[in-house]
């Protein structure tokens, strides 16, 4: 004769598995690190602020293949993970960002 499964057993299983679930996530996770945000400009000129809007500077780049370490107005940061600066747009600047003012870096 073959074994039904009750409810109660239904629920336990169900309760365990999700027990599992959680812990599994949490044992698994790797904690990412903040991304890097480059969008202070309280210590820049209302001119400065002004041409950084007009040249529609983000602080994450939405076009393909055009990112400000790719471009020639870029000054790379002198260390990883901090933000650059640019020939163009005053202000920090995020290294995966963009603005319309972008040149491609010759090799």
């Amino acid at each position: 004769m073959a074994d039904k499964l009750t409810r109660r057993d239904l629920l336990q299983n169900a309760a365990t598995l999700g027990s599992i679930a959680v812990f599994g996530a949490v044992a698994c996770s790797k904690s990412t690190p903040a991304a890097l945000v480059c969008t202070d400009t309280s210590s820049l000129a209302p001119a400065d602020v002004a041409i950084r809007t007009s040249l529609a500077y983000v602080d994450t780049s939405t076009e393909p293949g055009k990112t400000c370490t790719t471009c020639q107005q870029f000054i790379a940061p002198a260390a990883a993970g901090a933000c650059g600066t640019c020939k163009v747009v005053k202000g920090p600047i995020n290294p995966g960002g963009y603005c319309k003012s972008f040149v491609p870096k010759t090799t």
